[in-house]
């Protein structure tokens, strides 16, 4: 047996169809139960039961509990990093769900990555920060610039407090829908958080979809994207 990293582990633990689901479910950053868990993978919670036990245990999701409540979520921004460079890869090779209605547009245009801004928008964002130079790309690291540190001060993020966990300031990460990249890593967190807080745009219940008012979307047009604070 070769030594290493047992990358066919992981690929066991994805690339079940209801643990897949699971997975899927859970990038939307948010905490769920197992019977919420149980209708987006399509099988009974005895069975989810026995699937959120192997993800656990293999450090895919974390439990987190609540009185007597049980949720589960995925365990660090490094596996919604890689679950979003599957969906990319997936993409990318053809291999795509049929999509039917008319949430679909909706999800491409804006949604969320585990915690941050993805789909038209927030690759919108990512060119429109590279091309005022607010950050800096070299090769696959992605780093803010002092002119981005004042720009991002004066949209209202608090820097100093970003800079003091084990995430990175801020990540490329790539995007699935559009095969591009969008702006991850706790800034992109904090721009996602900030846009909340000032109402342009909030999560559809039950879902990935970020819904910008029509005021909200002029804002991040006006504030964001031309980078008039």
């Amino acid at each position: 047996m070769k030594d290493g990293p047992d990358i066919s582990r992981i690929g066991q633990l994805i690339g079940d169809p209801a643990r897949a689901n699971i997975l899927s479910a859970l990038m939307s950053g948010k905490a769920l139960t197992a019977t919420e868990l149980a209708q987006e993978a399509g099988v009974t919670p005895q069975t989810t039961s026995g699937h959120l036990a192997k993800l656990a245990d293999g450090g895919l999701v974390r439990i987190r509990k609540q009185g007597r409540h049980r949720y589960y979520a995925l365990t660090d921004d490094e596996v919604a990093s890689v679950l979003e460079s599957l969906m990319h890869l997936a993409a990318m090779k053809g291999h795509l769900r049929t999509r039917t209605g008319p949430r679909d547009p909706a999800l491409r245009r804006a949604r969320v990555c585990y915690d941050h801004l993805a789909g038209d928008k927030g690759i919108q964002l990512y060119d429109a920060l590279i091309k005022r130079g607010h950050l800096i790309e070299t090769g696959d690291d992605l780093s803010l610039s002092a002119e981005g540190e004042t720009f991002f001060s004066n949209f209202g993020i608090e820097l100093s407090s970003l800079s003091t966990g084990r995430r990175p300031m801020c990540r490329q990460c790539l995007d699935w829908s559009e095969r591009r990249t969008h702006l991850a890593g706790m800034l992109g967190k904090a721009v996602l958080d900030e846009i909340y807080l000032r109402g342009w745009a909030k999560r559809e219940p039950n879902s990935r979809i970020v819904a910008f008012s029509q005021s909200g979307e002029k804002q991040f047009e006006d504030i964001l994207i031309a980078g008039t604070t």
